[in-house]
């Protein structure tokens, strides 16, 4: 797909691998919507950009509905979707304080929060967009139509202890990769995935210099937390790539945690 003049919405695009997404999409001269719940850095990110910014949560269908209606009045229907939105937390299933004995298990709702943030709103997302990009018309020899990329992670495959929600989450996108791929076949849109290891996003920015050091050494090589510069340069390769389609490409420097 030529980004040159594409239009495009990136779901948690005001901050890390969104941002770093949102930027590489306009130096190429694509025309891009930032969905985030960051009024401030959106809007900045997008007044610097020439771009648009809508206040979307995509947990909601009214917000992410609302959010597509406004980027497709200012800009046209979207040829990219690249979700990024999504967040962790960390809990053990069942675990024994060592102090008192007491002992206590994953809050249920803190798992329901991360699957419905993470899993469900990328979807709903995802289904919104590709309705809208069933009205365009296909391009090239191979009359494409779009291109969607989610954004999983490495702990899809290989998660932590303390990682069952996210890492279930993330296995999720990885698992309707294929199958949605199949489902659009015929339409021209594609569909694929990156699975992120380490990266040096703003959820590591405060954290102490020993320990950034010592998450960049448990990367085989580079020996360095992952920048979004390049999550951002494989989003792009899969835009422009129209054989790949279906795919989950990981993005970690070799690691397996």
């Amino acid at each position: 797909m030529k980004l040159d003049g594409a239009i495009a919405v990136v779901t948690g695009g005001a901050s890390g691998l969104g941002e770093a997404t949102v930027r590489a999409l306009a130096a190429e001269g694509a025309r891009v919507a930032i969905f985030d719940l960051n009024r401030e850095m959106g809007e900045a990110l997008a007044a610097e950009l020439d771009g648009i910014f809508c206040e979307v949560d995509i947990t909601q269908d009214v917000s992410v509905a609302e959010g597509f209606a406004k980027a497709r009045a200012m800009q046209g229907q979207e040829r990219i979707l690249v979700n990024c939105a999504g967040r962790g937390n960390t809990f053990k299933i069942a675990q024994r304080a060592r102090d008192t004995g007491q002992i206590t298990h994953f809050p249920i709702d803190q798992f329901e929060r991360i699957v419905l943030l993470n899993l469900v709103g990328t979807f709903r997302c995802m289904a919104l967009s590709a309705a809208g990009m069933l009205t365009l018309d296909p391009l090239g020899d191979d009359r494409e139509r779009g291109c969607i990329i989610n954004t999983a992670s490495v702990a899809a495959i290989d998660g932590q202890a303390g990682q069952a929600a996210y890492a279930s989450s993330k296995a999720g996108i990885v698992g309707l990769t294929l199958p949605v791929a199949r489902d659009l076949r015929r339409e021209g849109i594609r569909v694929n995935a990156i699975l992120p290891g380490i990266m040096d996003t703003p959820l590591f920015a405060t954290a102490r210099p020993e320990l950034r050091q010592q998450l960049g050494d448990s990367v085989p090589f580079p020996r360095r937390m992952g920048q979004p510069r390049e999550f951002a340069s494989l989003a792009l390769e899969m835009c422009r790539n129209a054989y790949m389609n279906g795919e989950h490409v990981r993005l970690d420097g070799a690691i397996r945690m």
